[in-house]
């Protein structure tokens, strides 16, 4: 972030923080009103939700549990797409909406809402269009067609040079505008414990709880959750998706609240089934859930192939270690016991071979077998086996098979196809690898005017949703589908906020 931008945001964290520390007899009084919208959440979508509603003349009031506005854009990678974007269109790349959903359902297999992603392509141009007029800019070589995931058929991904702090920056000024202007009022480290809810059920406000543990209900036209997931939450991440959560890199204030809140009013939550993991990370130790130490290097180029093999705990190889589809490969980890792998290879390999750690030097990676637990270095595969937990017998048997398919220039068993190097040499090293992810693929069920939905597909009455609380599922599916996690929480803010939410005489 260049230094304007980060002067800019520490001065809207500054003008937010004296919103919150209003005096109780202040607080008090606004309680008094009515507010056309309340947001429950200050992020990614919660931003442009205030920004747009105020806009239309609402009085928004804004509920943010973390001490600052933003959410987990502070550490997003911020990645976007859209068809028809100014930035397309100054490199004379043509794209449209519906090649963009036929992409994002070929990626997914047609695993996610079709309707919220029908609604995401026809919009998502105006909204990341809406970011650049407000100065955000990407990084040169963009839109392209992936990073990390499956490829579009078009370039139409691209994220700033500083990730979501880009997108962060692009927003804060129109919303500090709203609030200098008196149409959106902001309390952060003020969590929304409760909602209001009338006689027939429908949704009149909410209460809240600030650090000092002081309650204030607030009364309002309409809800809107948009208090992110429960990926920091162990135990409700396990509950909602039937996996554990490996790792411990989600932000801390996504605990799953807004999705309580959803369920208490009769909302429904979907899309756990939906889970997959992403391929791979090095944990640092096993308890759950653990931090990360870095990730494997598991995308080869053809100047630096992969040279591993990855086995399960039957000491059995699982996927072809080279083959095109990340997807494919991150499904295939997914189903093995504990949805963990190791990466074999043998002195050879780790002497002329790329670095399977990255983050580590090669001195460090050296030094660190048998001493972290992930990393173990034997003088047999048996041994290799015992000490990593893999099926020993199996283990010989699998790198047997591997290498004398190489040595005899026959197909691999599982179809690879560059095989730079034989497992021959000892010692033998084993990297174990854990499936791992930072979202929440659960969320509350909506539709396409952002209602939370009951069980029998009525709306709950005044009660909106949008971000990451509806579930990366909806938008994404079953796969990891480029930006359609940022985006969706963009561009549903801003149409909840354009035209969606009701704005007038209360």
């Amino acid at each position: 972030m260049s230094d304007v931008s980060r002067r800019s945001v520490l001065k809207a964290a500054t003008s937010v923080m004296t919103l919150s520390m209003l005096s109780a007899s202040a607080r008090a009084a606004l309680a008094q009103e009515t507010w056309d919208v309340i947001v429950v959440g200050g992020g990614t979508a919660g931003m442009p939700i205030a920004i747009f509603a105020a806009g239309r003349g609402a009085r928004v009031l804004v509920i943010e549990k973390a001490p600052l506005l933003g959410g987990t854009l502070d550490r997003s990678t911020g990645q976007i797409a859209g068809a028809g974007t100014v930035f397309q269109k100054s490199k004379g790349i043509v794209d449209t909406p519906d090649a963009h959903y036929e992409d994002i359902m070929r990626i997914n297999e047609h695993s996610s809402d079709p309707a919220l992603c029908r609604l995401l392509v026809d919009n998502a141009a105006d909204t990341i269009n809406w970011l650049a007029e407000n100065g955000f800019q990407v990084l040169p070589q963009h839109p392209v067609l992936g990073g990390g995931h499956e490829d579009f058929t078009t370039p139409r991904y691209l994220w700033g040079k500083d990730g979501g702090k880009t997108i962060l920056a692009a927003m804060e000024p129109p919303f500090q505008r709203a609030v200098q202007c008196g149409r959106v009022t902001v309390f952060t480290s003020t969590a929304a414990v409760d909602l209001i809810k009338r006689p027939d059920g429908a949704i009149s406000g909410i209460v809240t709880e600030d650090d000092q543990g002081k309650r204030t209900d607030f009364r309002a036209r309409s809800v809107v959750l948009a208090s992110g997931g429960c990926a920091a939450n162990p135990t409700m991440y396990q509950e909602l998706h039937g996996s554990p959560l490996w790792t411990d890199m989600a932000y801390p204030f996504s605990q799953g609240d807004g999705l309580m809140l959803g369920l208490a009013a009769g909302g429904e939550i979907r899309g756990g089934e939906k889970y997959t993991g992403l391929f791979s990370i090095l944990l640092e130790d096993k308890t759950v859930p653990s931090a990360s130490q870095g990730f494997l290097r598991t995308y080869g180029t053809p100047e630096k192939p992969i040279h591993e093999i990855y086995v399960n705990s039957r000491g059995e190889r699982f996927v072809r270690e080279d083959h095109p589809s990340i997807d494919h490969r991150e499904k295939a980890a997914c189903r093995q016991p504990g949805q963990r792998f190791w990466a074999i290879f043998d002195d050879a390999i780790f002497a002329s071979g790329p670095l399977i750690v990255p983050s580590f030097s090669r001195d460090k990676l050296a030094a660190s077998f048998n001493k972290h637990p992930m990393l173990t270095k034997a003088v047999t595969l048996s041994e290799l086996g015992v000490r990593a937990g893999m099926d020993p017998a199996r283990l010989q048997a699998t790198a047997a098979a591997y290498n004398a398919a190489l040595h005899s220039g026959g197909p691999d068993p599982l179809g690879r196809v560059v095989r730079p190097l034989p497992i021959l040499k000892p010692p033998f090293y084993a990297v174990r690898a854990q499936t791992w992810s930072i979202v929440s693929f659960a969320g509350l069920n909506v539709d396409t005017r952002m209602r939370v939905l009951r069980e029998d597909g009525r709306p709950v009455p005044n009660l909106y949703a949008a971000g990451e609380i509806i579930g990366a599922g909806a938008t994404m599916g079953n796969a990891y589908t480029n930006g359609m996690m940022v985006t969706p929480a963009l561009t549903f803010g801003r149409l909840l906020g354009s035209r969606i939410l009701p704005v007038g005489k209360i």
